[in-house]
């Protein structure tokens, strides 16, 4: 067993972190570790931090590494926003954190999970403390690729490179660590395109893997403007529903465990000092919410894109493998009812569409511009 038996697929950005944890000459203080979605970046950050702390590089079964990777470790911070970016305040705690020695490990380690969501503003607050850290603090940053860090940041920082593990190696992973049915993972593995996190969900959640069957059934259902305006208010409803019903009871249990700490009661009308305190709780969550239906939404593009990504391997003929095979159907009827031109227009579509909810333009909006490109054209 080793804290790096999760990390699947990327034996060289694994090689280059072990040899850091060997050779002092080798480590450094500030890291960057880069890779698409799903390639792994949070678990090699705490794997890495695992191995710092471990006495014996790693071995995946002492106190520090299992508290390390279940981030109950002492000297192990992860930062890890729900909300749409990570605040100045927040960034603020961890600089002051960083400036504590090690009170229990070997290393203070803080991870960053979503360095990328951090404004230039706030970027700038930590650069300090990444340019002047002490003796014994790590940051480990992590984002989708160099460019979503500021370059102030980036050059300060080494680099590791992640990059998408293979369908097989994940299908394995969740064969061995979740107990799934070979077949099973072999399919969600495919479907999430190598995103872990999203093929272990997809193998043990038979209501994901319909949610995802319904998305791509929007390809086949959109015959006219107005399918398609009825389509972009489903996915927008689904999305919805999903995020909050992924954080309605945190959110109630949050609000009722601040009340208690104030002394006060759900319901009954509040002082102004502590109105306000719930009122910054409550502006919190509505920041996460938005981020969840966001995810959601954008996950739902991303299997759109998938399915259209194999309309056109079956329109060029080209000898890949399907991500959607157990749709072969549908997507073979799909090529044969338009061109590889239009299947290209369709994923440009998709594509601006995730780019007009991160650039926050209202869902609703955006989802019903790209219903619109996917209808057949005469």
């Amino acid at each position: 067993m080793s804290v790096w038996d999760d990390v699947v697929g990327q034996s060289g950005a694994v090689g280059v972190l072990q040899e850091a944890r060997r050779d002092p000459g080798a480590m450094t203080h500030a890291w960057l570790l880069t890779g698409p979605p799903g390639s792994g970046r949070s678990n090699a950050a705490r794997a890495f931090a695992a191995a710092l702390q471990c006495l014996d590089a790693g071995c995946g079964h002492c106190q520090a590494c299992t508290t390390a990777l279940a981030g109950t470790h002492a000297d192990v911070t992860v930062v890890a926003t729900e909300k749409v970016s990570i605040s100045i305040e927040e960034v603020r705690d961890l600089i002051g954190l960083a400036q504590r020695s090690p009170s229990q490990g070997r290393w203070r380690v803080i991870i960053v999970e979503d360095a990328d969501r951090m404004t230039e503003r706030t970027s700038n607050v930590l650069l300090k403390a990444i340019e002047e850290p002490p003796p014994r603090t790590v940051w480990l940053l992590c984002a989708p690729s160099p460019q979503d860090v500021v370059v102030t940041i980036r050059s300060r920082c080494r680099g590791v490179a992640l990059r998408i593990p293979p369908v097989a190696d994940v299908a394995a992973l969740l064969v061995s660590r979740d107990g799934a049915d070979p077949t099973v993972a072999d399919v969600a593995a495919r479907a999430a395109q190598s995103h872990i996190g999203l093929a272990r969900r997809l193998a043990r959640d038979p209501d994901a893997r319909a949610r995802r069957s319904r998305t791509l059934a929007v390809a086949a259902a959109i015959r006219g403007v107005g399918d398609a305006v009825l389509a972009a208010a489903d996915l927008v409803e689904v999305a919805t529903a999903e995020s909050k019903a992924a954080t309605e009871n945190r959110d109630a249990a949050e609000k009722a465990a601040l009340l208690r700490t104030l002394g006060a009661e759900d319901g009954k009308t509040l002082p102004p000092t502590l109105r306000a305190q719930v009122r910054q709780l409550e502006d919190d969550q509505k920041r996460r919410a938005t981020r969840a239906q966001r995810d959601v939404l954008d996950r739902s593009l991303l299997d759109l894109l998938s399915l259209y990504r194999d309309v056109l391997v079956v329109q060029m003929g080209a000898d890949v493998d399907l991500v959607n095979a157990a749709h072969e159907d549908e997507v073979r009827r799909l090529a044969g009812a338009s061109t590889a031109v239009q299947s290209i227009r369709r994923m440009d579509a998709i594509g601006e569409a995730r780019t007009r909810l991160a650039g926050n333009v209202a869902p609703l909006l955006a989802i019903e511009a790209m219903a619109v490109a996917l209808r057949p054209q005469g």
